[in-house]
């Protein structure tokens, strides 16, 4: 039976796709074959043929091997904002029935399907739906990106919280180093392997853009 796992991050720029990458590495070395998802993409470029391309997607989908990108990534956009309001510029509705779909198609390719979030936990998707809402509708596990930065101890206790008042697992959590100092690093990372409710599955070393 096909093991799904839904990616968020404690914000935006906390490395969500660099982690997900390790993840797959890691799980297709167990011997699992993986598929990727990015349900909704912004911040595309266009290249001289019309084609669009999102850096998250490209990156996913190399650490894969996937080549129908419009399965794995329904929903992208020009600008690099908010998907709510990227989507109501391009007059889209992000409709949640064409994601679950899509996933359940790739579910049936895998061992592992990883669907990677846009932003944090409550990035807005519509005016009215969030990332959280999504996570709900593919009723899936959550693994959560902590940016270690300073603040990532509130930010990633509170998403933690928000995750599991969802009503949905928290499976595990990354650490992953987005500054190449932090102070104190190992008693921040330490306190949150105390107080995290799910266990530390990898950490990340800084890794320069």
């Amino acid at each position: 039976m096909t093991q799904g796992f839904f990616i968020t991050g404690t914000d935006t720029e906390v490395g969500k796709t660099y982690s997900t990458v390790k993840l797959i590495e890691q799980w297709r070395e167990q011997g699992n074959k993986v598929v990727a998802m990015k349900p909704v993409a912004s911040g595309c470029e266009v290249d001289e043929r019309g084609v669009w391309h999102n850096d998250d997607v490209t990156r996913l989908s190399r650490a894969t091997g996937q080549t129908d990108l419009d399965l794995m990534n329904p929903y992208r956009f020009l600008p690099p904002v908010s998907p709510h309001i990227a989507a109501r510029e391009a007059g889209v509705v992000i409709d949640f029935a064409t994601i679950v779909d899509h996933y359940r198609r790739l579910a049936h390719e895998g061992d592992i399907v990883a669907v990677e979030g846009a932003g944090g936990w409550f990035a807005p998707l519509t005016d009215r739906l969030f990332m959280a809402d999504l996570a709900r509708a593919l009723d899936l596990p959550v693994i959560l990106v902590v940016g270690m930065r300073l603040g990532c101890i509130n930010h990633a206790l509170l998403t933690a919280r928000a995750i599991t008042g969802s009503g949905l697992t928290l499976a595990g959590w990354v650490a992953n180093r987005v500054v190449p100092h932090m102070s104190a690093y190992a008693e921040n990372l330490q306190t949150l392997r105390d107080h995290m409710p799910a266990p530390l599955l990898m950490e990340l070393p800084y890794l320069p853009a």
